[in-house]
């Protein structure tokens, strides 16, 4: 018959896997240290190695490597909630070539094989009054600018064409860096065409805006920043693009007002 083990062997044994437990602890913690790299500093052979066989290894700014975040939805939901945030990928590679024909037809998404550009396309979709040249070409209407509240008088020419332009509402240079660089041809020219990243604005305006995301440029007409923003959130989910930490607070800010 067995017999139970006297208090002092029960207690022996608990000291025991206490003195493992706290071991255990003791060794997690400097393992930590080490692959972050404050025990011995990121350019440590040590901190190198232990970051592969861990999987934690960081950019020197301290996000996760952006090709292996998974960002947004694949639909264009307006919830920005949705989207992960990353530090910002390398520009390097980058070019307007890189995303096929400025305005090309010949794009797998909505409006493209109709036989008329992008463009043409947009200024039909976002102009009133519009006189054409076929069934395509844009040669005059009226933009009210979503951008300035301005009205403009469009009209096709060398000298006046560049009074309207169209606009990507997430730049071509913050897709690339947003999760892009990595895309083949044929996504990069749909996201470069999708009439949901593309609006009609001022010329001015668009110069002024640049490659800049939300938190950093929004609209001079303040009642239209909602709409600009929902529209960048949803074409990040869409395409799953990453944002910054202080381009998904933006986001946020608007989220739900329009």
């Amino acid at each position: 018959m067995s017999s139970l083990k006297s208090p002092p062997e029960n207690d022996k044994l608990l000291s025991q896997l206490l003195q493992t437990l706290f071991a255990l602890a003791a060794v997690a913690v400097i393992v930590v240290l080490i692959v972050n790299g404050t025990l011995f500093g990121k350019d440590n052979p040590i901190s190198s190695e232990l970051s592969k066989i861990t999987g934690q290894e960081q950019r020197d700014d301290g996000a996760p490597p952006s090709a292996s975040t998974i960002s947004g939805t694949g639909t264009p939901s307006p919830d920005p909630s949705t989207l992960t945030v990353a530090a910002p990928g390398s520009k390097d590679g980058y070019a307007r070539a890189r995303f096929g024909q400025p305005w090309t037809d010949d794009v797998d998404i909505e409006g493209g094989h109709n036989g008329c550009s992008t463009r043409d396309d947009i200024l039909q979709r976002d102009l009133t009054g519009i006189t054409l040249s076929g069934s395509c070409k844009v040669m005059s209407g009226t933009l009210a600018d979503p951008y300035t509240g301005q009205v403009i008088s469009f009209v096709y020419g060398k000298k006046t064409s560049a009074l309207v332009q169209i606009d990507h509402l997430v730049s071509l240079a913050n897709v690339w860096i947003s999760g892009a660089a990595t895309w083949d041809l044929p996504e990069l020219k749909k996201i470069a065409n999708d009439p949901l990243n593309l609006l009609a604005v001022n010329g001015s305006s668009n110069e002024s805006k640049g490659e800049k995301s939300a938190d950093q440029w929004l609209p001079e007409n303040t009642a239209f920043d909602c709409t600009y923003v929902k529209r960048q959130v949803m074409v990040k989910n869409k395409y799953r693009l990453t944002v910054t930490a202080a381009e998904k607070a933006t986001m946020q800010q608007f989220y739900g007002a329009c």
